[in-house]
């Protein structure tokens, strides 16, 4: 793994904690908008990683 894949899991999960805190402490649609973060950061990730390995092959 690269640093830049532990950048990705990091902020996924840091943003997985925020939104479990937001829900449980009322903030519940601050806590559902923070939630749909993860797997968008980790659908970034995978998408960089695809884009920057076809350029390293080709």
């Amino acid at each position: 793994m690269e640093k830049s894949d532990y950048l990705f899991i990091v902020s996924a999960f840091l943003s997985f904690v925020l939104s479990v805190y937001l829900w449980f402490s009322g903030q519940k649609e601050a806590g559902l908008y923070v939630g749909i973060w993860v797997p968008s950061l980790l659908s970034a990730a995978t998408l960089i990683k695809t884009i920057t390995n076809k350029q390293i092959q080709s």
